[in-house]
C-alpha cells in the first residue's frame, strides 16, 4: 500500500511566512523586492537570524544556516519557509536540523535547485509534501507577480494546480502515467546518492532538471541513475529545464535531452519533455510528493496534481 503523503495547510490573508538561506549568502537589497511582493499577498514576512551573513560563499556556518531554518520549522506562527537561494550548502547544515516538531505541524517548505536536498528527505522520511518552485532570489525586481510567483502564490493558498504545455522534443505518452511525483535538480539527486537522504523512485513520476553543467556529466549522472537502479520501476521521467549546458572542446555528440532520451529509449521508460519548472523561466511551481497524472492529448501535455 503506498505511504499516504500529509498536504501542509494552505495559507490565508494575515499569516505569516519566513525566508532563510540554508547554502549560498544573498544581500538585503537583492531580496528587498521579494520581500514586498509577498507582503502584497497579504502576508507577514519574517527573515531568519543569519540571512544575510556570510562564511565565504556560503550564508553563514553551517549551524547559523541550521539554526534558522530550525527556527522557522519549530514557530507555529510561520506558516511556510521559503528558502531565499540555492546554490550549495544545503547539505551541509541537513544533519543539525531536527524534524519532530515539523513533522506533527507541517508547512510548506519552498525552494528548487540545492533545495531538492529538503524536497528528498522531507518527501521519503518524513512523507509530507513540498514545493519545487520559485525562490525569493529569482522574484521579479518590479514587486509584481509573473507566472511563477502568481501560481507560486496559488499553490501556498491552496489553489488547484494542473498545467499544459506543448513539447518541443518528439513525445509520445502511452495512455497515463501516474504516481508519486519527486526528483528535482539533477546533480544534487546524484550527490545523495548512498547516503540517508537518497532518492526512492519505485512505481514514482521522476523530475529531472539542471544547470550550468558539462554535457558528460550529465550522461554520468544519469548513467548513475540507471546503474543504480533508479530508473527500473519507474512510471515514467519529466524533464525540466537543461539550461545553459556546456561542452568540451571535442564536442560529446549530444545536447542533455538527447543524452536522458537515448537512456531512457532502452529502459523502454516514457520521458515527457519541456515541464515548464527549474532554471528557467517561467519556473512553476511543482508540489513534490503529490499523486499526479500525466497524459498527452491533441499534441499537448497535460500535468494534473490529484491530491
Amino acid at each position: 500500500m503506498a505511504t499516504k503523503m500529509t498536504t501542509p495547510p494552505p495559507l490565508e490573508e494575515g499569516d505569516t511566512v519566513g525566508i532563510v538561506a540554508p547554502a549560498r549568502s544573498i544581500d538585503p537589497q537583492v531580496l528587498e523586492p521579494a520581500i514586498r511582493l509577498i507582503e502584497s499577498w497579504g502576508l507577514w514576512v519574517v527573515v531568519g537570524k543569519n540571512l544575510y551573513a556570510r562564511e565565504h560563499q556560503f550564508a553563514g556556518k553551517d549551524r547559523d544556516r541550521a539554526a534558522d531554518m530550525q527556527q522557522m520549522l519549530d514557530d507555529d506562527n510561520i506558516k511556510a519557509v521559503l528558502c531565499a537561494r540555492g546554490g550549495y550548502g544545503t547539505v551541509r547544515m541537513l544533519q543539525h536540523l531536527d524534524f519532530h516538531h515539523f513533522s506533527k505541524h507541517p508547512k510548506w517548505i519552498v525552494g528548487f535547485s540545492d533545495i531538492t536536498i529538503l524536497h528528498s528527505y522531507i518527501n521519503h522520511h518524513l512523507h509530507i509534501k513540498t514545493i519545487h518552485g520559485q525562490m525569493p532570489l529569482n522574484f521579479p525586481k518590479e514587486q509584481t507577480d509573473n507566472t511563477s510567483t502568481q501560481m507560486l502564490r496559488n499553490v501556498l493558498f491552496g489553489k488547484p494546480l494542473s498545467y499544459s504545455w506543448n513539447p518541443s522534443h518528439p513525445c509520445h505518452i502511452p495512455g497515463t502515467l501516474c504516481g508519486r511525483l519527486t526528483g528535482g535538480n539533477l546533480s544534487v539527486l546524484y550527490s545523495l546518492n548512498a547516503t540517508p537522504y537518497d532518492l526512492q523512485t519505485k512505481g514514482a513520476i521522476l523530475f529531472l532538471e539542471d544547470v550550468d553543467e558539462y554535457l558528460y556529466h550529465i550522461d554520468r549522472m544519469m548513467m548513475n541513475l540507471k546503474l543504480s537502479g533508479k530508473l527500473d520501476h519507474i512510471a515514467g521521467l519529466v524533464l525540466g529545464g537543461m539550461t545553459s549546458m556546456n561542452d568540451n572542446s571535442v564536442p560529446f555528440g549530444k545536447n542533455a535531452y538527447q543524452i536522458v532520451f537515448d537512456i531512457m529509449d532502452e529502459l523502454e521508460i516514457p520521458v515527457v519533455p519541456d515541464c515548464p519548472a527549474g532554471h528557467q523561466d517561467p519556473n512553476l511551481p511543482l508540489i513534490m510528493g503529490s499523486h499526479v497524472k500525466l497524459y498527452q492529448h491533441e499534441g499537448k501535455i497535460n500535468l494534473e496534481f490529484n491530491d
